[in-house]
């Protein structure tokens, strides 16, 4: 369910940048500016949420410990 969320919703952004590409206008581009941040930042989270839910040896996999994975978790979902 989220997967098609977050397809329709980047359909729509291609459609919202294609309309205002054609009418050339300014201020779409800040509103995409905007939905890409709030999109990057909804993408960190899930990503963190799996990275803490991942047991030890599929972090070892991956090549972080448990202590790495602990701390790129606490990062705010804003931060890179």
């Amino acid at each position: 369910m989220k997967e098609i969320v977050m397809e329709t919703s980047l359909a729509a952004r291609r459609v919202f940048a294609a309309e205002a590409a054609e009418e050339g206008r300014r201020g779409p581009r800040a509103v995409l500016l905007v939905f890409d941040t709030l999109s990057l930042w909804r993408e960190r989270a899930r990503q963190r949420r799996q990275l803490a839910g991942l047991p030890d040896h599929m972090l070892n996999d991956i090549g972080i410990s448990r202590a790495q994975a602990w701390m790129e978790c606490d990062k705010p979902f804003w931060k890179g």
